[in-house]
């Protein structure tokens, strides 16, 4: 699989905030076949649990860091694992969501969380504007940035897109126990969604149909703004996060996918091509 990582999309005017990302820090988003004309393109938001050095914890333990107030746990193997099977594009944020969380809107408060599932998060209590400024612009804009730049050289060379956003979900929530295995998730558009849950995933998986999670506009950035303005077919997917503790988990899960991708083969590319024709062209 072929992979080009950039600090910077080529085509986004913003510039690095030296005060936040110092040489040593990893790239702000991950791209892989990028020249890929399969139909499909993965998305992961929540692919990192990295934090810019100058940042330090955000006053956090690792052991904090890793659980899934700061990422998506196997999302990012699963999406690599799947776009690396189809030869497919893949776009996936550098850092952890503690940070800058790269499927809310700005606006939002869950954007730059001060606690997440009960835990203070020191480091992002009464920030300044300069403090979220920077990481807006070095880090959020940079990697929507990458994913509009991709998705409009796809709509001038004629290249039809369903749009896949990966992510996984906690098996306990305060007060309820989980029996999803997967949840496909969509707001106003449900083409895909409703395709993929027509199919057999098997009697031992239990899927959900918006639950435990349902896109929703004040909740969620990346569907609204590369999906549904754009006209392009799309769902987000959650899996549940201890289906995807280990290796095993993980290429069962790519498995699965990458059969049921294929044997749909003719729908998905017939749903993806007469979109095509209408999709929008918006400035994300």
């Amino acid at each position: 699989m072929f992979v080009r990582e950039s600090k910077m999309s080529d085509s986004t005017p913003y510039v690095v905030a030296q005060e936040l990302l110092t040489p040593g820090d990893p790239p702000v988003f991950e791209e892989a076949n990028v020249e890929s004309r399969d139909f499909v393109f993965f998305i992961c938001d929540h692919a990192s649990r990295r934090i810019p050095q100058r940042l330090g914890t955000l006053g956090l333990t690792e052991e904090e860091i890793g659980t899934h107030i700061g990422w998506d746990i196997g999302a990012a193997d699963l999406a690599r694992m799947l776009a690396s099977s189809r030869d497919a594009s893949l776009v996936l944020s550098g850092y952890s969501r503690l940070v800058i969380d790269c499927n809310r809107p700005l606006e939002s408060p869950g954007s730059i969380p001060d606690e997440s599932a009960g835990i203070a998060i020191p480091g992002n209590i009464a920030l300044s504007a300069a403090d979220m400024a920077a990481r807006r612009d070095v880090l959020f804009r940079p990697y929507h940035a990458a994913i509009a730049a991709l998705l409009d050289r796809r709509r001038h060379a004629g290249i039809p897109t369903l749009l896949f956003s990966m992510h996984s979900f906690t098996p306990n929530y305060p007060g309820q126990q989980r029996p999803w295995h997967m949840d496909l998730a969509y707001n106003r558009d449900s083409r895909l969604a409703k395709l993929l849950l027509e199919q057999d995933w098997g009697r031992a998986l239990v899927v959900g149909d918006n639950v435990p999670y349902k896109v929703e506009d004040d909740s969620d950035y990346s569907i609204p703004i590369h999906g549904e303005r754009r006209g392009l077919p799309h769902v987000l997917v959650e899996i549940r996060q201890d289906t995807l503790a280990d290796a095993a988990g993980i290429a069962s899960w790519a498995e699965r996918f990458d059969h049921l991708l294929r044997r749909l083969r003719p729908s998905l590319e017939r749903l993806a091509t007469d979109s095509l024709s209408s999709a929008n062209v918006v400035k994300s």
